[in-house]
C-alpha cells in the first residue's frame, strides 16, 4: 500500500499527486472527496508514485549542495546572510541574518521556504486589507502559492493569489503587486480602465513595475 503523507483539500475539481524532493507523497483533492476515493486513486497510480519516489531518492538533496554559510538571501528588498549556529535551538530564526541550526541544514530549502511562506501570508494579508480599506476594493481572501512565472493573480471570484517569493522584494514593490491584483477585482483585463485604477492608487507604479522586471529573477532560493 502506498503511504500518503499529506492530503490538501481545496476548491479544485480533480485529484492530483505530488511527490516532493524528499519522496513524500501529497494528494491534492476537492473539498468533499471521501478518503476511500482518495485511497483508490493513489493505488491506481502506484507505479507512477514508486517511479517518482525512486527518482527522488536517487537525487542528491538540493539543500546540501545549494546553501552555504554566508550566502545572501533576500527579504523585503534587502539581503541578509545565512548563518549556521551550533547553539541554535530552533531550526530557523531571523535576527538581521537567517540563522539555521546544523541539523536543519540538510532541509534548508524546506525550512526557509516555510518561513518565507509564513511571512508572505502575514504581510500580504495586511497590505491587501490596507489597500482594500483605503480604496474600497473587495477581495475574497488571499492564498500564497509557489508560482514561478507570475507574482500574483486574481480569480473570477476575486480571490487573490501571490507567489511567496514576492516577500523578497521591497515593500513598495509588494504593494504594487497587491494594488495590481486588487485592480483586477474591478477590471479583469489590462485595458485603459485597469491601468487607470492602478495609477489612481499608486501614481508611480511604473517605477515599482520596472524594479520587479529588472530584479525578479534574483528573488529565489
Amino acid at each position: 500500500m502506498i503511504k500518503i503523507d499529506q492530503v490538501i483539500r481545496s476548491r479544485r475539481r480533480s485529484l492530483a499527486l505530488i511527490v516532493r524532493p524528499d519522496g513524500s507523497l501529497v494528494v491534492r483533492a476537492p473539498l468533499r472527496t471521501p478518503d476511500v476515493i482518495i485511497r483508490a486513486f493513489v493505488e491506481s497510480k502506484a507505479d507512477w508514485v514508486r517511479k517518482h519516489q525512486a527518482a527522488a531518492a536517487a537525487s542528491p538533496p538540493r539543500a546540501a549542495r545549494g546553501f552555504s554559510e554566508g550566502q545572501l538571501l533576500w527579504f523585503l528588498g534587502r539581503q541578509y546572510p545565512l548563518r549556521v549556529d551550533p547553539a541554535a535551538r530552533a531550526a530557523l530564526t531571523f535576527r538581521e541574518a537567517f540563522i539555521l541550526s546544523p541539523r536543519a541544514m540538510q532541509q534548508a530549502e524546506q525550512v526557509l521556504t516555510a518561513w518565507y511562506r509564513s511571512q508572505s501570508q502575514e504581510v500580504l494579508a495586511e497590505r491587501v486589507q490596507f489597500y482594500a480599506g483605503q480604496y474600497g476594493f473587495t477581495a475574497q481572501g488571499i492564498r500564497i502559492t509557489s508560482a514561478e512565472r507570475r507574482w500574483g493573480s486574481c480569480s473570477a471570484k476575486n480571490s487573490l493569489n501571490f507567489a511567496w517569493r514576492l516577500i523578497m522584494a521591497p515593500l513598495e514593490v509588494v504593494d504594487y503587486v497587491v494594488v495590481h491584483e486588487l485592480a483586477h477585482t474591478r477590471e479583469k483585463n489590462h485595458g485603459r480602465g485597469f491601468w487607470g485604477i492602478v495609477r489612481m492608487v499608486m501614481p508611480d507604479y511604473a517605477e515599482k513595475r520596472k524594479w520587479l522586471n529588472e530584479n525578479g529573477k534574483k528573488l529565489r532560493l
